[in-house]
């Protein structure tokens, strides 16, 4: 950066600029396009709070004072701080390799521990009554098979077992794969929907936009697997459009927000007072299996959970075991005080 606290060109320079060198280091890793989205927005942040000077020049008080104003001044969340350090402990250790003791020994802001909203299953029949199309598949595979919608969105067809009735999650949270149901009720419908997705494939390959977008080296060790009906995404988008990485014209997957948006509008139409997200499908999948009588480890492993102390925040939300009690409202001789 100049004396002004801008960054120089690259030709005045000779060095390439910070922010390349962050998507560079980022892509070598082969983190996610939204991951590398949100480390450069926090750095771009830091850099102007702090002055625009090059983070080289600051230190630990700098990136406090950023830390905290974010608690104090912006009232950002707990997860929302967090983040933000992640990105700008990336940036010291892997970007400019300057790790710093004092910079990992922060302490992550604690979140608060909150029960997850949990529907009824009558709630959740009434919400997916609600849906139609790929929106209805999409939310019964979240219900039905506890996905995230991370998970739902990056499904490939090669990933669907019908023979099986089960699915296969690749590189979920954590990095793990995991093996899930795949319901009954969706079965037909949903190879409906692949031929629909098979008819826009081939059209792409008609066109030559026909190849897809492959995780991590597979594209350059299998140069026609990109290509192929089984690595295709089984909720294409309807539109192409170009990577912001390679600029490469391809069809991508939905937008999340197509789900987001019908899963709120689905709830509200329903008469559901509840807040609703996507990811209650998920929670409200654990609690109805657990109700069912299946075993904690069974469910714990179906939903990918690393430790089971995870999965039991869902015995908490049955609210049996010891705290299942009566109300002492419901004691006999009580009830009825007051109605006659």
């Amino acid at each position: 950066m100049s004396e002004h606290g801008t960054e120089d060109s690259p030709a005045a320079t000779g060095r390439p600029r910070l922010f390349d060198v962050v998507r560079e280091v980022v892509r070598r890793r082969h983190y996610s396009y939204r991951t590398e989205e949100s480390y450069l927005h926090w750095i771009k942040r830091f850099v102007l709070f702090s002055g625009r000077r090059h983070p080289r020049e600051l230190g630990a008080a700098e990136v406090t004072a950023f830390l905290n104003h974010l608690v104090a001044q912006r009232h950002v969340a707990a997860a929302t701080q967090n983040q933000a350090l992640a990105a700008l402990l990336f940036l010291y250790k892997e970007v400019l390799a300057q790790p710093l003791p004092w910079l990992e020994s922060i302490e992550h802001a604690k979140r608060p521990v909150r029960r997850p909203t949990v529907l009824t299953q009558i709630e959740a029949q009434r919400l997916l009554a609600q849906l139609r199309g790929t929106k209805w598949l999409m939310a019964s595979l979240l219900y039905g098979a506890g996905l995230r919608l991370r998970e739902c969105l990056m499904l490939r067809v090669k990933d669907l077992d019908f023979g099986y009735r089960q699915i296969l999650i690749r590189d979920g949270k954590g990095g793990k794969d995991r093996v899930t149901m795949l319901p009954g009720s969706v079965i037909e419908p949903l190879q409906a929907h692949l031929v629909r997705v098979k008819a826009l494939h081939e059209q792409d390959i008609a066109d030559n936009c026909g190849d897809v977008e492959l995780p991590d080296a597979i594209a350059r060790k299998y140069p026609r697997a990109p290509y192929e009906w089984g690595w295709k995404f089984v909720f294409p988008s309807y539109k192409r459009s170009v990577d912001p990485r390679t600029g490469v014209i391809r069809r991508h997957h939905v937008y999340e927000n197509y789900l987001i948006r019908g899963v709120k509008y689905a709830a509200h139409a329903a008469g559901i007072t509840k807040h609703v997200s996507c990811h209650t499908m998920r929670h409200s999948f654990a609690t109805h299996l657990l109700e069912g009588g299946y075993d904690i480890r069974t469910v714990q492993e179906l939903l990918g959970h690393n430790d089971v102390s995870t999965t039991m925040v869902y015995t908490h939300v049955l609210n049996k075991g010891g705290r299942g009690v009566r109300s002492p409202l419901e004691f006999p001789g009580i009830a009825d005080n007051g109605q006659s």
